[in-house]
Formats: C-alpha cells, sequence, structure tokens
C-alpha cells in the first residue's frame, strides 16, 4: 500500500525503487534561430558562428550551428522532468560533441539507465542527442535519484 508521500511524487519522477537497467525516456524539440538567439541572451554567448551567417560561412561548419550547450540542454530535461524526473540531483555530466546542430534541426535526446547504486541513491544514465540518425552529442550522467523512502 502506497503512503500519502509516495501519492504526491509529481508525475514524470521515476523513484530509485522502480529504476531498471536500459530504462529509457527522451525529449525532441526543433531548434531554430529563436531558440539560440534566446540561448545567446541567457547564457551571454554571443559567439558569431550561432548568430551571424556570414561570419559562420567562412567557419569549418560553413554555416550557423547551435550552441552545444543548448543542445546538452536538452538531455537536463529528460533527467529533470522524465527519468529519474522530479526530485534528481546532478552529481555530474561528460559530453562529447559529435556534429553540428544547425538551426531548423529536429533534435531528440535520449537518456538510458546503466547502472543503479541503490544504496548511495545513484545512477550513471547514458545519454545522446541526434538529428535523424546522426548522433550529435553522447555522454553520460550520474544523479542522486529521488527515492520513495523517508530518509
Amino acid at each position: 500500500m502506497l503512503d500519502a508521500h509516495q501519492h504526491n511524487l509529481p508525475v514524470g519522477t521515476i523513484c530509485i525503487e522502480d529504476l531498471e537497467i536500459g530504462m529509457s525516456r527522451s525529449v525532441s524539440k526543433i531548434i531554430g534561430d529563436r531558440e539560440i538567439e534566446m540561448f545567446a541572451e541567457l547564457s551571454t554567448d554571443h559567439n558569431p558562428v550561432h548568430l551571424d551567417d556570414d561570419y559562420a560561412q567562412d567557419t569549418i561548419f560553413g554555416g550557423r550551428i547551435a550552441h552545444g550547450m543548448l543542445t546538452a540542454g536538452l538531455i537536463s530535461a529528460v533527467i529533470g522532468e522524465q527519468l529519474p524526473g522530479h526530485g534528481t540531483v546532478y552529481l555530474g555530466q561528460n559530453l562529447k560533441f559529435m556534429a553540428p546542430v544547425r538551426p531548423g534541426d529536429h533534435v531528440e535526446a535520449v537518456v538510458s539507465v546503466r547502472e543503479i547504486d541503490y544504496g548511495k541513491r545513484r545512477v550513471t544514465l547514458d545519454c545522446r542527442c541526434l538529428v535523424g540518425d546522426t548522433v550529435v552529442l553522447k555522454g553520460d550522467a550520474l544523479v542522486l535519484a529521488p527515492s520513495a523512502k523517508f530518509d
């Protein structure tokens, strides 16, 4: 029988007691000019490779690209909202940027459970972002997962 504490868990939260190796969740979003401009404003990263077509044309990318951390933010969205979800505490994140995300790209962030340390409530997650079949970002995260038990 569930106690009152468990009934009040936010929707989308998967407590460590219910996590399983291989469990996976994702989110997708089109990264357009508006998102890139908003991220530049919020982060204060106004590198012209993200904002200036003429400048970006002469770079190795041959055109404007989204901020890598904007793409990585989609991983944070999956972790904070779905897997494990609300109450999760980020302990670490490793990222490797594999390919550029361009304005208008549809990005899917996928997070999967790799390891679970129930005693310490620590969960290692595999993370990747894709544009179509192309992996544009990959890495892993270490998080402290919420628990249904009282501490």
